[in-house]
């Protein structure tokens, strides 16, 4: 099923987020909280060792794992990172020290700030009211189709869809405080991390996760 998403409340939602700077004032810098570390590597799918530092990663396509809820997103894709090291140990992250290569290409994907994601999430649980209305509509009130199937069921023009400034402030929060945190940070610590990707899950066949930061370098290859 096909349905737009209105612009109009899009963009009043990241005013909102924006906040002051809205209104020509500095705003406060958003930090990325992370999500808790599994008990040890092993717990995630793949995992590789520089030296002290052990990096484990899940690749979970284009949907982002917050605590709270599952959320998806059709533009990127979305690698869970959790950095491991000895007792006390500490490491400068930056989440610029990851890239992806997808499908063997020579040319990997760089990460994208967790902020560019905002404007692309979606609740796969949130029932939009127009889409409801539109059936309805298409049945004549009655519950009953009159005929067609997928988009045509709903018309030739699938419905805009009204996404609650309250639901995408929501999912920005979470999205946000799942992101991998950066800086000086004692390990473990785990987060998610971001790529731009529009294809469909089917299209990718192979998945490398690349870093290359203050510990070495290291290629993870990924479940896709």
């Amino acid at each position: 099923m096909q349905f737009r998403f209105a612009s109009t409340t899009l963009i009043a939602a990241l005013a909102l987020l924006a906040g002051p700077a809205a209104f020509g004032q500095t705003a406060p810098a958003r930090v990325a909280k992370g999500i808790p570390p599994r008990a040890n590597p092993r717990e995630y799918l793949t995992h590789a060792t520089i030296g002290s530092l052990t990096i484990a990663a899940e690749f979970d396509r284009h949907s982002a794992p917050t605590p709270e809820s599952l959320l998806t997103t059709e533009d990127f894709i979305v690698v869970e990172v959790g950095l491991f090291g000895a007792p006390d140990a500490h490491l400068a992250i930056s989440s610029s020290d990851f890239s992806l290569r997808v499908n063997g290409k020579k040319s990997a994907l760089p990460v994208e700030q967790f902020t560019a994601v905002f404007k692309n999430l979606r609740d796969p649980s949130y029932s939009p009211p127009e889409i409801a209305a539109a059936k309805e509509a298409k049945s004549g009130g009655n519950g009953v189709n009159t005929g067609g199937n997928n988009q045509s069921d709903l018309g030739n023009t699938p419905p805009v869809v009204h996404i609650p400034p309250a639901m995408e402030r929501k999912m920005a929060e979470q999205v946000q405080n799942a992101a991998l945190p950066e800086g000086d940070r004692a390990l473990p610590v785990a987060g998610l991390i971001f790529f731009r990707y529009g294809g469909s899950d089917k299209s990718i066949h192979s998945v490398e996760l690349l870093y290359s930061g203050p510990a070495g370098k290291a290629t993870i290859a990924l479940q896709p």
